[in-house]
C-alpha cells in the first residue's frame, strides 16, 4: 500500500512541477478556454434538434453539456483550489470526498437554475444582466468564502498544533501524554466542513449553465436545460474528484514516510496549516483579477 501511495505520491509531483514550473498551467487554462468556446457553439445544433423533435437530440445536448463542464472545470476556477486543498489539509476519506466534489458541483448547477428563474420570473432580467450580476456579486462573495475557509483551515491547524505541544508539556510534567493522538489530531471532520465547502463553490454558478438555462427558457425547453445543466455539473465533477483524490493522495504518500506516531501528529495539522494559507493566498489572487 506504502508503493502505491509513494507512485501516487510521485506522479501528483511530476504534475505540479509541470503545471507551475514549466508552464503548464498556461497551456491547460488555453486549451480548456478553446474547448469550452467549442463546446458553446455545439449547443446550437442538439438545442435546435430538440425543438424540432428530432430523436437522439437530448442525448446530443447532454454530451456536449458534459464537455463544457469538462473543460470549465479544467480551466482556472476555485472549485479546484477549495477541493484539492482541502483533501491536502484534512484526513478525509476518499468515498466521502468525492461526494462532497459531487456535491458541490451539482450545487453550483441548482444555483444557475435559481438564479436564471428566479431573475428572469421575478425582475425580468436578460442573459447579460444575469452574467453582469454574477461577476459582479456572486464571484468576490463566492471567493471571499473560499478565502475565509482557507483562513479556518489555518486557524484549525494551528489550534490543533498548540494543543499537541500542550500535551507534550503535560507529558513532560507527569510522565505520561495528554496531547491527542495521531488519529484524532488527525479525525475526520463533520457535516459543517461540507455545507463550507459546498456553499463556497455554490455561490457562482457557471456562465455557460447560465447561457443554456436562457436560452432553453426562451425556446420553452425549460426542464431539458435543468436536465443539460446537470449534465454540465456532472462534466465538472469529472474533473473536481479527480484533483480532489490527486491531492487526497499526495497527502496519504507524505504521511506515509513518517513512521513515529508523534510526528505523524504533527505532520498533519502543518498540513491543515499549509493547505490553509495556499487556499487563502490564491482565492485572494484570484478576486483581485476582478477589480
Amino acid at each position: 500500500m506504502r508503493t502505491l501511495l509513494l507512485i501516487g505520491l510521485a506522479a501528483v509531483a511530476a504534475a505540479a512541477g509541470w503545471l507551475w514550473l514549466l508552464g503548464g498551467a498556461e497551456e491547460v487554462a488555453r486549451r480548456a478556454a478553446e474547448g469550452q468556446q467549442a463546446a458553446q457553439r455545439a449547443m446550437a445544433a442538439p438545442l435546435r434538434a430538440l425543438r424540432a423533435g428530432e430523436p437522439g437530440a437530448l442525448a446530443a445536448l447532454f454530451g456536449v453539456a458534459f464537455a463544457y463542464g469538462f473543460f470549465h472545470a479544467a480551466g482556472p476556477g476555485h472549485g479546484k483550489l477549495l477541493l484539492g486543498g482541502y483533501a491536502a489539509g484534512t484526513r478525509v476519506p476518499a468515498l466521502r470526498l468525492s461526494g462532497l466534489a459531487l456535491a458541490s458541483s451539482l450545487a453550483q448547477g441548482a444555483s444557475a437554475v435559481a438564479l436564471v428563474y428566479g431573475g428572469v420570473w421575478a425582475f425580468g432580467l436578460t442573459r447579460a444582466q444575469l452574467t453582469a450580476t454574477t461577476e459582479a456579486w456572486l464571484a468576490p462573495l463566492s471567493y471571499a468564502a473560499v478565502g475565509a475557509i482557507g483562513a479556518w483551515l489555518v486557524l484549525r491547524g494551528a489550534r490543533r498544533l498548540w494543543r499537541l505541544r500542550a500535551g507534550a508539556t503535560d507529558a513532560t510534567c507527569c510522565g505520561h501524554d495528554h496531547g491527542p493522538s495521531a488519529e484524532a489530531a488527525a479525525r475526520v471532520t463533520g457535516w459543517r466542513d461540507a455545507a463550507a465547502l459546498i456553499g463556497a463553490v455554490a455561490l457562482r454558478p457557471c456562465t455557460g449553465a447560465l447561457f443554456l438555462l436562457v436560452l432553453t427558457w426562451r425556446m420553452d425547453l425549460v426542464w431539458q436545460g435543468i436536465a443539460g445543466v446537470t449534465a454540465m455539473a456532472l462534466g465538472t465533477a469529472s474533473v473536481t474528484v479527480a484533483v480532489a483524490l490527486a491531492a487526497l493522495t499526495a497527502r496519504e504518500g507524505a504521511l506515509a514516510q513518517l513512521s513515529e506516531n508523534r510526528t505523524l501528529a504533527r505532520a498533519a495539522p502543518l498540513l491543515e496549516v499549509s493547505a490553509g494559507a495556499a487556499i487563502a493566498a490564491l482565492s485572494w489572487q484570484m478576486a483581485l483579477r476582478l477589480v
